[in-house]
Parts: structure tokens; C-alpha cells; sequence
């Protein structure tokens, strides 16, 4: 994620800013991938703190416009964990922005959100025909980490939710293509395997024995749907660690040069490289506070081939190039 320039004075804005360090309200064109100090705002401002610029006065932004349900208030933390879900969804659709997918150049259809609290169970989230359900629930750390340890896994955050689940809603626009699906079960295997029976047998028997050598994560084994989802979030992922190691003004020799831009990197192997070796620095960066890598995953080399297709097909899909 870049770093952005102060419309109204010195000093830099982040990502989420609602306002600059003097207090003048401002708020991010994802459009112009800016800030400006002038309504009209998004009408969710107010609400939950959404930091995008609105077509109109009392309009939503493009990212709240994408949220068909909202959570229900009257369940308890249902506001404030929604407020940090959207934040995650603005930061996973302006990543996928550089790549053209969901702005107005894109002539292909939006994702659909379903924002839903929990109550009494659980809210199962994934994808269908374009609409994506996101327990905002998920957001509050303690669940987080409950969950994150009861299914033994080394990482889990509202970004990581959003960029996996948006990921099957752009494999659903990829497939609608006539070149895509052969060469995805080329490199992922068939989808069309049943995938309720493959879940049932991946929770009740495990990952095989060999996944590390195979796949990025174990839920990855699961199912070629879940391989490319999990490579398609590992590939943002990456390239945005690498784009905010950059945008942060830290230097490595790794980096290709000073101003690089990973996301306009057409080579996949060099940025996957780059991102790898660079995760591996902070990684240390963070054992130093005795915190948890950053980025706790071992790219093998068929993981870096299937981040490398993901790489190439969502370069180029959103304009059907």
C-alpha cells in the first residue's frame, strides 16, 4: 500500500486517515488513488468510518456501495467489528484496483458483500455467483485467535479473509472465459472433483503428508477452488508487502530499484523473489519484539509456479487482455 502525499499541507496520510495531522477532515478518491479535503463523503462516514470520497452528498463510496447486507446492529460489537471489516475490504479492493479489477475500466461484474454478524452459530464465509459473506465477527482479535488455533493455523485476519474470498469470486468472472479453465486445471487440477465430500474428507483425515512440498497452506490441499484461493490471497499477499516495504521508503538490495513498483512488474518470478526475500528480513524484523512472523509460509517451487499463473491471469483479466 502507498503512502500518500498531504492535500492541505506537509507530512504524509495513510491508507485510513479520516483526517490529517492538523485535524482537516480528508478522504480517499480510489479513483485519482488520492486524498482530497472536499465532500461529497462517503454517507458511511459517520457510520463506520469509511474514509472513501462518494459519487454524490449522501451517496455511498464504491467499496460500501459493493455491501448489499449489512450486519444487524442490535447483535453486540456488530457495528464496530463491521467498521474494521470494510476497512479490510477498502485495503483488498484498492490492492486489486492496481490491477485494474472493479474500477470503472473493468467491464466485468462487482463482487456482491453480505456483511453478517453472529449470533447463537457461527456464519460460514465464502462465494457464490459473485457474492461474497464475510462474518464480521471475525474481526474482534480473541475470536480470531480462537479460531486461528482450533484449526492449527499460522496466520488469520479480516484482510486475509477478504483477499481469499474475493479471490473465488475473480476465479467465477476468469471462468466465464474460454482460455482460462483448461489451463487452471492444468495448473490446479479439476474443480469439478465434488467439493462438500473433499472438505468433509480434508477435516476428518488432514492435509496429505506431503502438502509443504505441494501446496502453500493445508487448507490449499483441500481442493483445487481452495488452492486458488489461497494462492490468489499469498500473490496480494506479497505484492503488498513488497509495495508497502517500498512506499515506506526502507531499501534492500533486493529491490529491483529505488522507485520499483511490484504491482506494474510484468516479471512474476522476480517479484515473487523479491517478496520472499523480503519477508524473510521482517520476519526477523518482528521475532525482535517476540511477535510472529509476518509472513509465516515456505514457498516451494510448485507454489511459486502456481503464484506465478495467478500472477499472469489477474494482470491481465480484468480488461480481458
Amino acid at each position: 500500500m502507498r503512502v500518500f502525499a498531504n492535500p492541505v499541507g506537509s507530512g504524509s496520510l495513510w491508507f485510513d486517515n479520516l483526517t490529517t495531522a492538523d485535524g482537516t477532515p480528508v478522504a480517499y478518491d480510489p479513483q485519482a488513488r488520492a486524498f482530497l479535503p472536499m465532500p461529497p463523503f462517503c454517507a458511511n462516514r459517520e457510520v463506520i468510518g469509511c474514509n472513501w470520497m462518494a459519487p454524490a452528498q449522501g451517496a455511498f463510496c464504491r467499496s460500501c456501495a459493493m455491501t448489499a447486507l449489512a450486519p444487524d446492529p442490535a447483535i453486540p460489537n456488530a457495528i464496530p467489528n463491521w467498521a474494521q471489516t470494510e476497512a479490510a475490504k477498502r485495503w483488498a479492493l484498492d490492492n486489486l484496483g492496481r490491477w485494474h479489477w472493479f474500477r470503472p475500466e473493468d467491464p466485468g461484474a462487482r463482487p456482491v458483500f453480505h456483511m453478517l454478524a453472529e449470533g447463537p452459530t457461527p456464519v460460514p464465509m465464502g462465494h457464490a455467483q459473485g457474492v461474497v459473506t464475510i462474518s464480521v465477527a471475525e474481526a474482534d482479535p480473541v475470536l480470531s485467535v480462537t479460531r486461528r488455533q482450533a484449526l492449527d493455523e499460522p496466520y488469520r485476519t479480516m484482510i486475509g479473509h477478504m483477499r481469499h474470498e474475493i479471490a473465488h469470486m475473480l476465479w467465477w468472472r476468469l471462468s466465464l472465459r474460454d482460455d482460462f479453465l483448461d489451463a487452471f486445471r492444468a495448473m490446479f487440477g479439476d474443480e469439478r472433483v465434488d467439493y462438500p465430500t473433499a472438505l468433509q474428507r480434508h477435516y476428518q483425515d488432514g492435509p496429505p503428508a506431503d502438502w509443504k512440498q505441494r501446496f502453500l497452506t493445508t487448507y490449499a490441499s483441500s481442493h483445487p477452488h481452495e488452492d486458488w484461493a489461497e494462492t490468489a490471497a499469498h500473490l496480494l499477499h506479497l505484492t503488498d508487502i513488497t509495495d508497502s516495504f517500498v512506499a515506506a521508503g526502507l531499501s534492500s538490495p533486493e529491490l529491483p530499484n529505488p522507485g520499483w513498483d511490484p504491482y506494474s512488474e510484468p516479471d512474476a518470478g522476480r517479484l515473487i523473489h523479491v517478496a520472499a526475500s523480503l519477508t524473510v528480513g521482517v520476519n526477523h524484523v518482528n521475532r525482535s519484539m517476540g511477535l510472529s512472523d509476518l509472513y509465516p509460509f515456505v514457498l516451494s517451487d510448485p507454489a511459486r509456479r502456481k503464484l506465478a499463473f495467478v500472477h499472469d491471469w489477474l494482470r491481465r483479466g480484468a480488461q480481458g487482455r
